[in-house]
């Protein structure tokens, strides 16, 4: 398949710029793959395709407050600069986005806070606004961390236009989040609300839990038309021991094992053996699934409404098929169904 097979008009009335008021109660478009068929459901109605002993893998990473502004020094230029991803905590290096990055050079120094404590030096390019910080600070690697948290930001993605309000510190994280790392949030799990995880439970449905850190590269356009000549980022994945034993026994009785996302997928399918079950895993992945793709692990998944030519797009793809897909998307434009990060949600059976 080609990259304009994934392209498609979104009328911008469609942009969620804001969550539903209830975490559980966005609209639901529900496909069955067997049947060909399309519902239209409330989140919260989930509960309704489950039974006893099927297993919801859900991501538990957490998003730190990414987003930083500070000052060049000499000139006090306003620079945003984006935290990556950690590379040394000894030595406090970090690959890092710069905004504006033609004003950023190797051995500029960047302030930031109001009483400056906490200095970055640029000491490498990495790609066109990419940079690899050092920061200087005076005190432990604890205090560091949490200057960093204090002085950063939710970071929002791009679409959303409006600032950054107190409410979204809260809402732009799962109520399962623990593991910190991620720079933008799994966004099928931020539907579950806690009375929704405790009707799940209390129904018999088993939980397992995989962390992938979601880093921006899950978001980059693909810019190439063939899509084989495409490289994802590498993300940071674990996969424990008791998250591979519980999805390995629904599999082995045929019970439903229900991905929470696209990158809860990416982890799994990141760390299949040769007999088609899961293994544990920690380390790196760059896997980028796109149609036509055998899945090995999980028979069903929940994701999101994602832009067009985007990576988590191909997955959904691959997995829906691309017709349904497409009809599928068709749909929820006519039904005006929100999209992206805060918008409404699909359960792919």
């Amino acid at each position: 398949m080609k990259l304009s097979h994934f392209n498609f008009e979104l009328p911008k009335e469609l942009l969620a710029e804001y969550p539903s008021e209830n975490r559980d109660e966005a609209k639901l478009m529900v496909l069955n793959r067997k049947d060909q068929t399309i519902e239209h459901r409330q989140f919260k109605d989930l509960i309704d395709y489950f039974d006893p002993q099927d297993v919801m893998v859900l991501n538990n990473t957490k998003v730190f407050p990414a987003r930083l502004f500070g000052n060049k020094e000499k000139t006090g230029a306003r620079i945003e600069v984006f935290l990556l991803r950690e590379l040394n905590p000894e030595t406090k290096l970090w690959d890092v986005l710069v905004d504006p990055a033609r004003k950023i050079r190797i051995g500029n120094k960047l302030y930031f806070g109001e009483d400056e404590s906490l200095v970055a030096e640029v000491i490498d390019n990495t790609t066109s606004r990419g940079r690899t910080l050092r920061f200087l600070y005076d005190g432990s690697y604890i205090d560091f961390r949490k200057k960093l948290n204090e002085l950063g930001e939710t970071p929002l993605p791009k679409y959303i236009k409006r600032e950054v309000e107190p409410s979204d510190e809260d809402r732009y994280q799962t109520i399962y989040a623990k593991k910190e790392g991620a720079v933008a949030a799994p966004t099928a799990g931020l539907h579950f609300s806690k009375h929704l995880l405790k009707r799940l439970e209390i129904k018999g449905i088993d939980f397992a839990e995989v962390t992938l850190h979601v880093g921006l590269g899950t978001f980059s356009p693909v810019e190439v038309e063939d899509l084989s000549k495409h490289k994802m980022d590498s993300e940071e994945a674990f996969i424990e021991g008791p998250a591979v034993d519980t999805i390995n026994k629904a599999k082995t009785e045929r019970r439903k094992v229900c991905a929470v996302g696209t990158t809860v997928m990416r982890a799994m399918e990141s760390s299949v053996s040769s007999d088609l079950t899961l293994n544990e895993f920690a380390g790196w992945t760059n896997k980028f699934i796109f149609p036509p793709y055998d899945f090995s692990i999980a028979n069903c998944m929940i994701t999101n409404f994602h832009t067009p030519k985007s990576t988590l797009l191909m997955m959904v793809s691959a997995f829906a098929g691309h017709d349904f897909m497409k009809k599928a998307y068709e749909e929820a434009v006519k039904e005006k169904y929100k999209f992206y990060t805060y918008g409404d949600a699909m359960l792919i059976l």
